[in-house]
């Protein structure tokens, strides 16, 4: 049997056989995250995904990842099974990890020396509880071949050069805006109650403007009126 042949051969599980063992609240936010992303890349060549397997050697399928949440730039975003970078010809350009008790040294120590490896540009840790993390949002860019720690601003806010994105807590909430505008990246459904606020609040605006506008007309029809009325008695007294 040939080389090509046994790799051709070779099984790449979907799943890694162990469940996901997380609380509500880092799940909520793996899925958050991946709603957020999503949302801000519909439509365009960009692959976001969630605890998927990313297998980086081909031939072995004990070489894995499966990044919380990750985005590969200029990259198909049709749905996939798992992952296997020798047939994308792409690695994930971000990563996001939700930190929790079980996960933390696996976050802060063993996936980075594989996400370096594979040249992952930026990585990202979050702890929504604040109790394993410290400071509980960390961003760390990979530069010569090695991972820095990203200083934060005065507000305590990362910048993501990759996504092009700011990430800052409020109030241990991960919160993430568009790194130009400063508008606050929203899951689909946020958005949409959104616009359904935005068009309720414009709806009621163009309701008082109308009953306003009604309002001054009939206090002009009123005045034409007097005015009118006090010509016809002018004129009779003439």
């Amino acid at each position: 049997m040939g080389l090509i042949q046994t790799i051709g051969e070779v099984e790449y599980p979907e799943s890694d056989g162990m469940p996901m063992g997380e609380t509500d609240v880092h799940r909520d936010w793996m899925v958050r995250i991946l709603d957020i992303l999503r949302l801000r890349y519909r439509g365009q060549r960009v692959y976001v995904a969630s605890d998927l397997l990313v297998y980086y050697e081909e031939g072995d399928p004990s070489k894995y990842v499966a990044p919380d949440d990750f985005v590969v730039k200029d990259c198909s975003p049709h749905p996939r099974r798992t992952f296997k970078i020798w047939e994308e010809g792409r690695v994930p350009d971000v990563v996001f990890e939700v930190t929790s008790r079980s996960s933390r040294r696996k976050d802060e120590v063993f996936k980075p020396q594989e996400y370096r490896r594979l040249g992952v540009k930026e990585y990202f840790l979050y702890d929504p509880t604040s109790e394993y993390l410290r400071p509980p949002l960390q961003g760390f860019r990979l530069e010569q071949g090695e991972y820095t720690r990203l200083t934060a601003d005065d507000t305590g806010a990362l910048r993501c050069e990759q996504l092009g994105i700011i990430l800052r807590l409020d109030e241990s909430k991960l919160v993430m805006c568009d790194g130009r505008s400063g508008e606050v990246l929203r899951t689909e459904a946020e958005a949409a109650d959104a616009a359904r606020e935005a068009a309720d609040t414009h709806a009621a605006q163009a309701d008082a403007a109308r009953e306003a506008a009604d309002a001054r007309a009939a206090e002009l029809e009123a005045e034409v009126q007097r005015l009118r009325k006090e010509l016809r008695r002018l004129s009779g007294e003439a």
